[in-house]
């Protein structure tokens, strides 16, 4: 028999007072730590050409609502079989301009994930021993200055004098690209130098048939 209280039940409070304020609190109050400490590592080994600082705080955005969606998912069953479905139709078409932004994304990700499950200990330790190492790696400075030396010959003869003066004056060399056209040859090396020593592009200029030497210093990834 239906009394009059049960008249005024609410499912919808029920799910209220059945979730625990001091757990949503606590939780994205460390998604909120761990977030601005990712976003603090991608600032200190951001070496790409333009910083984007959006994508620097959408790395705490991303911590801060992975958190909330798995404190979601693991409050109620139900809910997480609709949040799967509902997941599987977004799409993400932001282009990533570097390679360990990727690495980034999913460390904020798994972030929030296991700060949304409870496991805070993981989280946090977690979190500190790759900031350390991305830390450790992408600053590490390699001893010797790649460049790139790009030689305009006339023939084949002119190349070879180039190269072998070249080579006779840095440290090594490796050949990057070579086009060859109707009286033009371009050879485009990359050189490790000799103390730093860049005198010898002059000299290569001086030599016959050779049209023009540029070098020209770089990060050491060469796109083909």
């Amino acid at each position: 028999m239906i009394t009059f209280n049960d008249l005024f039940k609410s499912s919808f409070l029920e799910k209220v007072s059945s979730f625990s304020a001091l757990d949503m609190i606590l939780a994205m109050g460390l998604a909120l730590v761990v977030g601005l400490f990712i976003f603090l590592v991608y600032k200190k080994t951001f070496n790409g050409v333009m910083y984007s600082q959006s994508f620097g705080v959408s790395l705490i955005g991303m911590t801060l609502v992975t958190t909330l969606i798995i404190l979601a998912v693991t409050s109620n069953v139900v809910l997480s079989l609709g949040m799967v479905g509902a997941l599987s139709i977004v799409r993400f078409r932001t282009a990533i301009k570097e390679p360990i932004d990727i690495v980034f994304l999913f460390w904020a990700i798994s972030a929030g994930i296991v700060l949304g499950a409870g496991l805070i200990p993981l989280a946090v330790f977690g979190s500190v021993f790759i900031g350390v190492i991305l830390l450790v790696l992408v600053n590490q400075k390699s001893r010797e200055n790649p460049y790139i030396l790009v030689l305009n010959c006339e023939n084949d003869q002119a190349e070879r004098q180039a190269v072998e003066q070249a080579a006779s004056q840095v440290r090594r060399y490796s050949v990057k690209s070579k086009t060859v056209s109707q009286g033009n040859v371009e050879l485009t090396m990359e050189v490790r130098l000799q103390a730093e020593s860049t005198a010898f592009v002059n000299a290569l200029c001086q030599l016959p048939g050779v049209r023009s030497a540029v070098l020209v210093s770089y990060n050491g990834e060469y796109m083909s």
